[in-house]
């Protein structure tokens, strides 16, 4: 009976198998995983939006008006100079940057009827876009 001394171990063909069963699934999985991630940042933007919405009534009843677009957000955690009836702060941390990295952009009076206009704006970090890069209006 002959014995055959053959080292143990994966075949060439074993291997080109199990790199194209990886390079299928990162195929399917990847684009979906990153749509995924992109929706995550809109809704992460629209509630920090959503947060600055009601620091921003808050602040509203206290003082009588929204802060000026001078006074920018940062109203809400430090008080102005010249607001006496300032009762914050009105948010817990810090102004966060919107997912992307950009500093929220904040109006006071707004555009049209609104009293403040607040926007982040989005992926493309640049006015207008569509899809991942559409501003996100408040």
């Amino acid at each position: 009976m002959a014995r055959r001394d053959r080292a143990s171990g994966f075949t060439l063909m074993e291997l080109l198998v199990v790199i194209l069963i990886i390079g299928l699934l990162t195929g399917i999985v990847g684009p979906r995983l990153l749509g995924q991630i992109s929706r995550s940042e809109v809704t992460t933007a629209k509630a920090q939006m959503d947060a600055f919405d009601k620091a921003l009534q808050s602040y509203r009843l206290d003082v009588g008006h929204f802060p000026t677009t001078t006074q920018g957000l940062s109203a809400l955690i430090v008080q102005p100079a010249d607001e006496q009836r300032w009762h914050g702060p009105y948010l817990q941390q810090a102004i966060p940057l919107d997912p992307w990295g950009s500093p929220y952009q904040y109006r006071s009076p707004g555009t049209g009827t609104k009293d403040f206009d607040l926007v982040s704006l989005g992926h493309d970090r640049a006015p207008g876009g569509t899809g991942d890069d559409a501003d996100i209006i408040r």
